[in-house]
């Protein structure tokens, strides 16, 4: 219903922006990441992706500084036994390429260390969301497109699943890995991510 807001930064606190369009005041909860990268823009214009929320009790709207973690949280909201605050909490207690990172290598570890986050919390994140996106659009892709190099398959998934956990399609994924591999050698799954991360940003710098 509502992608994102444009309009001049009112106020900003710990957990909320408003938001001025046009006279109407829009209070929009947010993470810590989204905080730290508005706080100095009060008064100027900005762009915020939004996710609206409808239960019985109220509507809630909740505000992104990027597309993909607005995609993180809708799918965080997912998994079973946790709801739009925790989800927020999740995105405030870790950094989003981290958190891409621990969901595709199973590091339920990394997830629990976030506040209001217990163990069985996090080991249903990396349970159910790792398997719903190695599941989704398995066949439209083959590892075997990937550039021949010292590269293990299951690098390539855990870094396909966590692209995908930031919006990324599985098709532009494999395109990205394939770029990066061609010009330097990754050992490890984070010097990958990171790579591919770069990768887009520079792609999209130039659009």
């Amino acid at each position: 219903m509502l992608s994102y807001i444009k309009g001049t930064l009112a106020h900003v606190t710990t957990g909320v922006a408003v938001v001025d369009v046009h006279g109407i005041g829009y209070e929009l909860t947010i993470s810590y990441s989204t905080l730290t990268r508005i706080s100095t823009s009060v008064g100027s214009e900005v762009k915020l992706y939004t996710s609206l929320i409808v239960r019985d009790d109220g509507m809630s709207l909740f505000g992104f500084y990027s597309q993909e973690e607005k995609t993180m949280f809708s799918r965080l909201i997912t998994v079973s036994g946790i709801g739009p605050k925790l989800a927020i909490s999740v995105l405030s207690g870790i950094e989003l390429p981290t958190l891409a990172l621990a969901i595709a290598s199973g590091d339920a570890k990394k997830l629990s260390s976030i506040k209001g986050v217990g163990k069985k919390t996090a080991e249903r994140i990396v349970l159910e969301l790792k398997e719903k996106l190695t599941q989704a659009d398995a066949s439209s892709v083959e590892l075997s497109q990937i550039t021949s190099s010292g590269l293990g398959g299951s690098m390539i998934e855990d870094a396909i699943t966590a692209l995908r956990s930031l919006g990324v399609s599985q098709v532009e994924a494999l395109t990205a890995i394939n770029a990066v591999n061609a010009q330097a050698t990754y050992h490890s799954l984070e010097e990958l991510i990171l790579a591919t991360l770069k990768f887009f940003h520079a792609n999209s710098s130039q659009k």
